[in-house]
């Protein structure tokens, strides 16, 4: 927990330009159940960076905290994004937001009435920072997005993400499934193979590419994760269609997405585990119009979308059917099992 909260002070110190700081007492405290997918880790970086500016009397938009949080974070070893970091500080009660980057923005999108948001925990925790599954799969898109970029006959070396190809392109995301259809193939590729693709050394793969995280890394699977990352990012624009749009049957077709994208999750990025399938299966079972693994994955949670007339039913039969009978499982039922709904981001409360 400790070197979360270093992150974010590090995040404002280096900012700066800082080099006497201050000193601080910090007693934290929270209700986010860790390494559960519902970014506690980010949540405590991005409170030791509002703690740390408030405390030097500085001060720095939402905006630029996020971004500042979002890069201070990657100092504990995972190669993350800026989403957590993100919706931490521009997230406001009452409406869910899209959130988009280069640059950060966030757009209110309201949500359906009638229908509720369910958190369960599968109490399987993943720790992402202790584990190389995260940052392999960074180093995927990674190398897909360089491999797509020499396919289409762009400048690949500074390519980092799968988004700036299809910038680069001009073309929809639909279009670049179609791309990566044509570019990539569903095997494996060797380390080998990718230098072929790419042109270069075994040895500038492994130095000047591959992190030290990943440099043993014998295979990459850059077809699925490509074709996860896009299709993905399309779900969440039909997902924002739908809620402006607001159909008769918007819960329907919500539930539906979600339903996509953890088959996608668990099929083509593969971060998912038995755990989490179950749960998913569950809360369909008994209900939900869609359920879907949230966070990095690998453990963690589930997020439901469940009629509101039917919440009650719902939570006690997911509760008999995943948590009671399992004695690890029901001691954490507490803050494993919830109805949430779009709050606040983070703020100083002063006293007076």
């Amino acid at each position: 927990m400790a070197n979360y909260f270093l992150c974010g002070f590090k995040g404002i110190q280096e900012h700066f330009g800082l080099s006497k700081l201050p000193g601080m007492n910090c007693l934290v405290d929270g209700n986010i159940p860790p390494s559960s997918g519902l970014s506690s880790s980010s949540a405590l970086v991005c409170c030791a960076g509002l703690v740390t500016l408030t405390v030097l009397g500085l001060r720095l938009s939402k905006v630029e905290l996020a971004e500042i949080c979002a890069k201070s974070e990657r100092y504990i070893g995972t190669e993350g994004g800026g989403m957590d970091q993100s919706i931490s500080f521009l997230a406001e009660e009452g409406t869910a937001k899209l959130i988009e980057f280069s640059p950060l923005r966030a757009t209110n999108v309201k949500l359906p009435s009638g229908a509720v948001f369910v958190i369960a925990n599968s109490c399987m925790e993943m720790n992402k920072a202790a584990t190389s599954h995260f940052n392999v799969r960074v180093m995927e898109c990674r190398l897909a997005a360089k491999v797509l970029a020499k396919h289409k006959g762009l400048q690949w070396d500074n390519v980092l993400r799968l988004e700036e190809v299809q910038s680069k392109l001009g073309i929809s995301l639909e279009e670049m499934l179609l791309v990566t259809e044509d570019a990539l193939h569903p095997e494996p590729y060797s380390r080998e193979e990718i230098c072929r693709c790419l042109g270069i050394s075994l040895e500038r793969l492994r130095t000047q590419i591959l992190t030290p995280n990943t440099q043993d890394e014998l295979t990459f699977k850059l077809y699925q994760r490509a074709k996860h990352v896009y299709s993905e990012a399309a779900r969440v624009l039909q997902f924002k269609q739908v809620c402006e749009d607001a159909p008769d049957n918007a819960v329907q077709l919500l539930g539906e997405l979600m339903n996509q994208s953890h088959r996608s999750c668990r099929d083509m990025y593969e971060c998912s585990c038995p755990e989490l399938d179950q749960l998913v299966d569950i809360c369909r079972k008994f209900g939900a119009k869609g359920s879907r693994l949230t966070g990095a994955g690998w453990g963690g949670c589930t997020v439901s979308l469940v009629p509101a007339d039917m919440l009650s039913s719902f939570l006690a039969s997911v509760h008999e059917a995943y948590y009671q009978g399992n004695t690890s499982r029901l001691a954490q039922e507490k803050h494993s099992l919830f109805a949430t709904k779009p709050g606040g981001g983070a703020l100083v409360f002063r006293e007076v």
